[in-house]
């Protein structure tokens, strides 16, 4: 019988929205696929590219990314692409369903947390449904930080 060969996850992690566990409760992820033109995928591959500002909002039956920063690739080529154009992300049907059920109650958003490479090599984006968070929430969040760091400050040096 042949054995089944293990596979390791090498995901390179291309944009990374690291705000986004800072300013929202993340509920529930997805994985999608991007809808990219060539030179974007080049620019990726490149480790260029930044999420920080973007978010997925539904229309017509589809999820669509916006405000996500791909520059131009450096090259000579004639042709690029619009650096902050909306592109479309692949999920299936009942995903989309409940993606966009969920941006209908109030206070909750599509938030893209990071942008990598699958093992496939292709391009994959991670979303998640959020929900805001208070200013008090956040300043709960800072001290448990800090007090984390602290602790394991405390045992390193007297453990």
């Amino acid at each position: 019988m042949a054995t089944k060969k293990e596979t390791i996850t090498t995901n390179k992690v291309v944009a990374q929205n690291r705000r986004a566990r800072f300013d929202y409760f993340l509920t529930e992820t997805f994985e999608a696929g991007l809808v990219l033109q060539g030179t974007e995928v080049k620019s990726l591959r490149a480790g260029k590219g930044n999420i920080q500002e973007s978010y997925a909002e539904p229309k017509n039956g589809e999820i669509w990314l916006i405000n996500a920063y791909i520059p131009e690739y450096q090259s000579k080529m004639a042709f690029g692409h619009e650096e902050r154009r909306p592109r479309k992300l692949l999920l299936r049907k009942r995903e989309v369903i409940r993606l966009s059920d969920a941006v209908g109650r109030k206070g909750i958003t599509l938030v893209p947390v990071k942008i990598y490479f699958n093992d496939r090599g292709i391009a994959k984006i991670e979303i998640a449904i959020a929900e805001g968070k208070k200013k008090s929430d956040k300043r709960d969040a800072v001290k448990e930080r800090d007090w984390q760091r602290d602790k394991a400050r405390i045992l390193r040096d007297h453990g």
